[in-house]
């Protein structure tokens, strides 16, 4: 079963990683068919990513970055948008194998699946604690019938015919997936989550990006569950538990010497972040709860053995003939 989908990228000054992400995207099997178009909406970048994003076949669509939310940036782009299905994709991210578009969409056959979010797993400059952060949310074991609302649009997709309903929050200062599947469960609809649909998320940042990251999400967490709490006994709490585990997890795979003060500053960010988020101004799920905060426990990943038949996509070789053969698809439309 085909499907045709839109694939919208939002970006800002992502011209060290947007070249991958669409190379990766045209590298799909669906890239090969007419089943596909990929839009860019870019909020102002003055690096070269426009520059480089308009090598491909794409549609480019720019708002000013004093308009930005996550969620305006989605609904411009879903405005245009001509799939039945929408994929949605942060520019920092790219896919491992061909087959991600497959597998995302494949849950759409339910049609009582409003959204589809996929694996997430970080690379070589990945903060350690967010790799176990990728672990806790993104399983190996699939769920095509979620019951919380959790879910995150660095690599997810949604029926568009539902988003013109349920209009992205504009307002929101993150989590506008989180708010946007709330509602849809609201509407009798059902959440997937894809663990085949597998992508490589690249996060680099500094503490104070970390800091603010999760301070600006617990801000909208407050406002989507405006009954849930956070006091300096969860900060101190939570700040240790996930300490240990991390330091726990970084023992048995050897690197807990090289990774150490970075797993203290990471979780501490994370935490004060949330803490003053909530500062400034309460229940959800517990399981929901658990998926945000704690920490990954102390089981050992399992080496998933159906996924060891798949070559990955070769990022190392030329993007000419890709790009040219990506253009010649768009001449025949």
């Amino acid at each position: 079963m085909v499907l045709k989908c839109s694939v919208i990228v939002r970006c800002y000054n992502e011209a060290e990683h947007i070249n991958r992400l669409l190379t990766g995207i045209y590298r799909q099997n669906y890239a090969l068919s007419n089943f596909l178009e990929v839009i860019v909406v870019d909020s102002g970048s003055t690096d070269d990513t426009v520059t480089i994003a308009s090598h491909y076949p794409i549609k480019l669509l720019s708002i000013h970055k004093d308009e930005f939310s996550f969620g305006r940036a989605l609904n411009v782009g879903c405005q245009e948008a001509i799939g039945e299905f929408i994929v949605i994709v942060s520019a920092h991210v790219y896919p491992i194998y061909q087959d991600w578009l497959e597998r995302l969409l494949e849950p759409f056959i339910d049609p009582k699946v409003a959204l589809v979010y996929g694996k997430q797993r970080g690379n070589s400059t990945t903060k350690y604690s967010e790799s176990q952060i990728f672990a806790k949310w993104f399983p190996d074991e699939a769920d095509f019938d979620q019951p919380h609302p959790f879910c995150n649009n660095a690599n997810a997709a949604i029926r568009r015919s539902l988003w013109k309903q349920i209009p992205y929050d504009e307002m929101l200062t993150g989590l506008e997936d989180l708010d946007w599947a709330k509602k849809a469960q609201r509407f009798g609809y059902k959440l997937a989550y894809a663990a085949d649909a597998v992508i490589v998320h690249v996060h680099d940042e500094t503490p104070p990006r970390i800091l603010n990251r999760y301070r600006r999400e617990a801000i909208a967490l407050k406002r989507i569950f405006p009954e849930e709490q956070f006091h300096l006994w969860d900060f101190i709490r939570l700040v240790v538990t996930n300490i240990i585990s991390d330091l726990y997890h970084s023992w048995h795979d050897g690197v807990i010497w090289q990774r150490c003060s970075e797993i203290c500053m990471f979780r501490l960010m994370q935490f004060l972040g949330t803490y003053r988020g909530f500062l400034h101004h309460g229940k959800i799920t517990r399981k929901l709860r658990q998926t945000f905060y704690y920490p990954k426990g102390f089981s050992r990943p399992v080496i998933d053995a159906d996924s060891t038949h798949k070559s990955p996509i070769d990022y190392s070789t030329s993007f000419d003939a890709l790009q040219e053969k990506c253009l010649e698809k768009t001449k025949t439309h």
